[in-house]
């Protein structure tokens, strides 16, 4: 068998488009419950004064915050050996900068791990998933501003010390990488600057991209901080980073074509990873920002810092991949922050995302030849309309088909020789899309009776590919059938 014993499968959520509850027991407003409802036609846009008469798909989500024991129960059932979820910082923080946190929220989770614990499920916790307090958007414009750092700092050791007998496996932020690209700075980085924008798309000046490096060296420092902290109050800690994992090949074999590519991967994947798994930043980093006229704001004694606080294991989501060329009539692919051409060896989701399974082991093993660290693939999954049958059951063969595939892949790359922990499929309860804000994009093996609009009763149920999976886990991979 390729997959190793003790392999960590599951499946992922994030607390803003999951758990709900936005302003119960004393949580605060984060950036994401600023944000509207949206499609794929049109953009999602946030307001600075949250309007009681539009809907924000984060407020309730699907609120994981009252039906964590069934949802828990659920995973339970299917034989998760690990659920990654975040912790909402606002909940223990209500407005990131109290000195002491929301007990509260302290305790919410507290019963998320004992249940948790009851079916054998590690915990996977990300600190930060797209969830800053909106009070220190407010006050700082997100990640800009070093204070913030400090109230990372000071968040993240409250988690470390509240459950350091309850959680092993941390990660410090998602999707870190997000940050190099200018659509972080409403969700990753807090920066959410003029009112009713839209969320993604915002062109920069060199003055507004020295802000979102600068933003992002200081997410670097906040993540090495936390990792020695972490250390220290419990060496047995395993404590990550998460990347998107945006896999690109050369449209031609033009030289042009190929260098091209080479530059979106360095900058869209390997600058972050090399910050947090190496230490220190990477030479082609120095020529980016010059070209491009970025100065990165950092003060004395970061690359200490930076030196000090490396990762234990490599994650990272995998859903696409795309195609870069220098020849400006070639159509754009859609897709999950990566842009690109559409590759035409590949067919796509409804969304218009590829689908290349073949990529997630080329990825796995340009990662592991890079840093050779232990890796793990925290999201990956299909967002498709389901549709209920006349039997009134969902029989979603097309997921299962597309994780059938992936999963492949990850047994080619093992075999390979490549170091995988575990696979934490996403959104393995329907939830809200973070890109559209919509619930019509599913990517569950449970069903959650809610609309794009809010409405339904959130009723689970489970889906064909819930059963599926079932085996997975039982079988530790072997059965895929």
């Amino acid at each position: 068998m390729a997959f190793p014993k003790g392999f960590l499968w599951g499946g992922a959520t994030a607390a803003n488009q999951f758990e709900g509850a936005w302003n119960t027991d004393g949580k605060g407003p984060s950036v994401p419950d600023h944000i509207r409802g949206g499609t794929v036609s049109s953009p999602r846009l946030w307001d600075k004064e949250i309007d009681p008469n539009v809907y924000y798909p984060s407020h309730e989500a699907v609120d994981f915050y009252h039906h964590y024991a069934e949802d828990i129960a659920l995973y339970g059932e299917m034989g998760f050996k690990c659920f990654r979820l975040s912790v909402n910082w606002s909940r223990i923080f209500p407005t990131g900068m109290e000195e002491e946190p929301n007990q509260a929220g302290l305790d919410f989770y507290h019963r998320v791990f004992a249940e948790c614990r009851k079916y054998g499920i590690e915990p996977l916790v990300t600190i930060s998933h797209y969830e800053l307090p909106w009070g220190l958007s407010e006050k700082y414009n997100g990640w800009t501003d070093r204070a913030v750092i400090d109230c990372y700092v000071r968040y993240a050791t409250t988690l470390f010390k509240e459950y350091k007998d309850e959680v092993k496996y941390w990660l410090t932020f998602n999707e870190i990488n997000a940050g190099a690209n200018s659509f972080g700075r409403i969700l990753s980085l807090g920066m959410t600057g003029e009112d009713g924008k839209p969320m993604f798309g915002m062109k920069e000046t060199p003055e507004q991209a020295s802000d979102r490096f600068t933003a992002l060296h200081n997410q670097f420092v906040a993540s090495a901080k936390a990792v020695k902290i972490g250390h220290e109050i419990n060496p047995e800690f395993k404590i990550g980073l998460m990347i998107a994992g945006m896999m690109s090949y050369p449209y031609s074999p033009n030289p042009l074509d190929v260098k091209k590519t080479q530059d979106k991967m360095n900058m869209g994947n390997w600058f972050c990873g090399d910050v947090q798994v190496r230490g220190h930043y990477p030479y082609y980093a120095k020529r980016f920002f010059r070209d491009n006229q970025i100065t990165v704001r950092t003060e004395p004694g970061d690359e200490e810092i930076l030196k000090e606080g490396t990762v234990d294991f490599y994650s990272f989501s995998y859903y696409m991949s795309s195609c870069e060329s220098t020849d400006p009539s070639l159509a754009a692919a859609s897709g999950n922050i990566l842009t690109g051409l559409s590759n035409p060896y590949l067919k796509a989701s409804d969304w218009g995302w590829q689908i290349d399974p073949e990529g997630l082991r080329i990825y796995l093993n340009e990662v592991y030849g890079r840093y050779e660290i232990p890796l793990m693939v925290v999201e990956n999954g299909l967002g498709a309309n389901d549709v209920r049958a006349e039997d009134g059951k969902f029989h979603d063969t097309y997921r299962i088909d597309y994780l059938r595939d992936h999963i492949k892949a990850m047994e080619q790359a093992i075999e390979d020789g490549v170091e995988l922990m575990g696979y934490t499929m996403w959104g393995c309860t329907d939830l809200v899309s973070a890109s559209t804000g919509e619930m019509k994009k599913r990517y569950g093996f449970v069903y959650v009776d809610k609309d794009n609009d809010g409405n339904g009763d959130l009723h689970r149920e489970r889906k064909d590919s819930f059963y599926w999976f079932k085996k997975v886990c039982e079988t530790n991979g072997a059965d895929l059938d």
